[in-house]
């Protein structure tokens, strides 16, 4: 039997080829269903000439049409892209989109084809088609991803076949990441051409015009399977090998950014995360509302663990809207040095804090604004207690810590729902108050009255569980509120911040403020933390290659034309 539509399309193939025309290309091969009227004509061809069993046959169709006389430039043969054609027709003929389990291995298997091709001669010919195949991958590993009931069965197979072996279990998105990166690897390890990797033009060469499309798709998929060490391999290797950033097209560098962002954010790095978020903010298109509020989310929050908050106006944007409600109550809490709405806000049966943890931003806010906030604590008592100094008697502004333990102690109180902190009370949190209980308040519990002691063994004891060995042990009445020695590390640990401008009188139980002359004691003593901070920090973030800038590794010189020393 005859196939003319098949025979026309590797012809027209044929001609790309010869053009180099990679994109064309790309555009002619279809991935999903509903076909066009001629590639339902071809599919058709292909069931009735080309069956699965006549696979062979097809492969040698494809080699007569891209015979071996046409070599790339390189010398290499299109071996290895005749091999993904007869890989693409098989997977167009025999697709059945329901099975979407099945649908997944059959363009798994058809991008490691494309990805072989991508090493070869034809490979900057090839780049468009991988590219296409990983961001159809991507969205479908997702996709299943986010359905258990599909995924139940592979994990199942999965747990069968790998018994035997120890180690993680790959979940299926993984497994599709690590397949696209292994073709992220050979974009970035080009080797032909200029070895900066820049044309005459002075824009990347070769197949290094893919470094960055390719690291988007694996850090997209590597972000949602939360596997932060895979991408710092990414972005290890465009550190050491890439062109810089600054070459590359505005959505490719706002989108590479962002996870640089995302990434130094989620390893504590909360300077070097909102330069990158920065940068990726002011480079987003404004048309890209959903975009750029996912940037400003991280954005903000960096800033706020910085000491750095929103200006009104920063919500009044349309990618804002919203967040005023989920950010502002934090900021307020923490210039006043509220530790008990700070508490509230952070709890994870707050609904603003479920929102933070589902951006997961709220343990980095909670523990990271810790010191933020003691910092204003102190600020306030030093406003309503505080000794203002004596510039004529040339007495330094003094705070006493006793006056920061007692606000303190009561807000805590406050924090933990303690109603009162008569002795003997009940100091259990009040069911009446809602989202303010310390993870303290867990191990208080009410006093025993003498003549009913505590039960030993299994037997239930009447305040809930206590741990056999520590039955004849009494809480302290004040368990979980601040004590003196908190109260000094914690003024000891601002000031070695450089948050706090002064020092510590263990003896006297005191903290005096030095330098102050004819300045505000305010001003001296507590430090703008923004710019204390920043003050501190380079620019440089890892993962960032920019222009001119030196790479302590990874680079590599070529000696070739080097003359003999003393020459």
């Amino acid at each position: 039997m005859a196939s003319p539509t098949l025979n026309k399309f590797l012809g027209e193939v044929a001609r790309l080829m010869k053009e180099k025309n990679g994109t064309q290309i790309q555009d002619y091969l279809h991935y999903e269903p509903p076909w066009p009227p001629l590639y339902e004509q071809m599919v058709t061809e292909l069931r009735n000439v080309y069956p699965a069993a006549q696979q062979s046959n097809l492969v040698n169709l494809c080699s007569e049409k891209l015979p071996a006389e046409e070599e790339g430039d390189g010398g290499g043969s299109f071996t290895s892209f005749v091999s993904f054609l007869s890989g693409y027709f098989a997977f167009i003929r025999d697709i059945d989109i329901s099975q979407l389990l099945d649908t997944h291995d059959r363009l798994k298997a058809l991008l490691g084809q494309a990805s072989i091709a991508l090493s070869s001669s034809t490979g900057l010919i090839v780049l468009p088609t991988v590219i296409s195949l990983s961001r159809t991958l991507s969205r479908l590993a997702i996709g299943l991803d986010k359905r258990p009931d599909l995924v139940a069965n592979l994990a199942r197979r999965e747990s069968t076949v790998g018994a035997e072996e120890a180690g993680e279990r790959v979940t299926l998105a993984e497994g599709s990441a690590n397949l696209i990166r292994e073709a992220f690897k050979k974009c970035a390890s080009e080797r032909s051409g200029n070895v900066s990797g820049l044309d005459g033009s002075g824009k990347p060469e070769g197949r290094r015009i893919g470094i960055y499309l390719m690291a988007n798709v694996c850090l997209k998929l590597f972000f949602h399977c939360r596997k932060l060490r895979s991408a710092e391999q990414i972005f290890a290797l465009i550190y050491q090998q890439s062109p810089p950033l600054s070459l590359y097209p505005a959505a490719q560098r706002t989108t590479f950014l962002y996870y640089l962002g995302r990434y130094h954010f989620a390893n504590n790095h909360f300077y070097r995360a909102q330069l990158a978020l920065q940068a990726a903010y002011d480079q987003c298109h404004r048309q890209a509302t959903k975009q750029s509020r996912l940037i400003l989310i991280y954005l903000i929050a960096s800033n706020i663990i910085l000491g750095r908050f929103p200006r009104s106006r920063v919500y009044q944007r349309p990618e804002a809207q919203d967040l005023r409600d989920k950010f502002d109550p934090i900021c307020q809490a923490i210039v006043k040095g509220d530790i008990a709405s700070f508490r509230t806000l952070t709890d994870i049966n707050n609904p603003s804090a479920a929102w933070l943890l589902h951006w997961r931003i709220l343990l980095q806010i909670a523990n990271r604004c810790e010191v933020l906030l003691w910092r204003s604590l102190t600020r306030r008592t030093f406003l309503l207690s505080g000794f203002q100094g004596d510039a004529v008697n040339k007495k330094a502004p003094t705070l006493s810590l006793e006056d920061v333990l007692t606000l303190a102690s009561f807000l805590e109180r406050r924090a933990l729902g303690l109603e009162s902190n008569k002795v003997g009370e009940d100091l259990r949190p009040q069911p009446s108050i809602q989202g303010k209980h310390h993870t303290n308040s867990l191990f208080i519990f009410p006093p025993t009255p003498a003549d009913t002691p505590p039960t030993r063994g299994d037997e239930e004891v009447s305040h809930g569980y206590v741990d056999p060995d520590l039955l004849d042990y009494d809480d302290p009445p004040d368990a979980g509120l601040p004590t003196m020695e908190i109260v000094e590390s914690m003024i000891a640990s601002l000031v070695n911040q450089d948050l706090l401008h002064g020092f510590l009188s263990h003896g006297q139980k005191r903290f005096a403020i030095t330098g102050v002359k004819n300045a505000s004691p305010l001003k001296i003593g507590f430090p703008n933390v923004w710019v204390t901070l920043s003050a501190k920090m380079d620019n440089e973030v890892p993962g960032w290659v920019k222009e001119g800038q030196r790479r302590a590794g990874g680079t590599v010189m070529h000696l070739s034309g080097a003359r003999p020393i003393g020459a």
